[in-house]
């Protein structure tokens, strides 16, 4: 059984994946993030960065359903994310990276402008936000990002750091289940 204080996390990041708040994940979530992402940098859809965009989120909706769509709609659930997908990630929080890596590659070169293989901190916080993440959490995440604090972004602090935070681990065992 998930930890409620856990359940409460991973739940909070159910609400990132799922972008048009309909109360499930499926492939439109998906192209809607790539969209929003295109849009935020003028980056045409038919472009190479556009197409390896579009390429890299059917690949990641494709892995996650695959370990969370447990009944087989082609839509993940609170639950089924929260029971299923976490639950089998967290014994392996390098497959999550695997799932989401091809998005994030393109997302990073579509943020990418200067064409040397980091983003900048801003424009790091210019992806988040068109992800839907508020603009106080956006600065905060991006500043953590760099790592190594030369005010660019890598491909692996953000695919480190992405899988880091969707695979929580549950430190509430539920012996403090009282605890926030």
């Amino acid at each position: 059984m998930v930890s409620s204080e856990y359940g409460r996390k991973i739940a909070a990041r159910f609400a990132t994946f799922d972008q048009d708040g309909n109360g499930y994940i499926d492939r439109e979530d998906f192209s809607v993030a790539a969209k929003a992402l295109l849009a935020e940098f003028g980056t045409p859809a038919r472009s190479d960065k556009g197409q390896a965009l579009y390429g890299g989120a059917e690949a990641f909706w494709q892995g996650m359903a695959g370990i969370a769509d447990r009944d087989g709609d082609q839509r993940i659930t609170r639950d089924e994310f929260v029971n299923g997908a976490v639950k089998r990630l967290r014994d392996n929080p390098g497959r999550f990276a695997e799932i989401a890596r091809p998005f994030l590659h393109a997302a990073l070169a579509v943020a990418d402008l200067d064409g040397d293989g980091a983003a900048t901190v801003g424009d790091t916080v210019r992806v988040l936000r068109a992800l839907g993440v508020p603009e106080d959490i956006a600065a905060m995440a991006a500043a953590t990002l760099d790592t190594d604090a030369d005010g660019r972004i890598a491909e692996t602090e953000i695919v480190d750091a992405f899988a880091r935070y969707f695979t929580v681990p549950d430190s509430d065992t539920g012996a403090d289940e009282g605890s926030a």
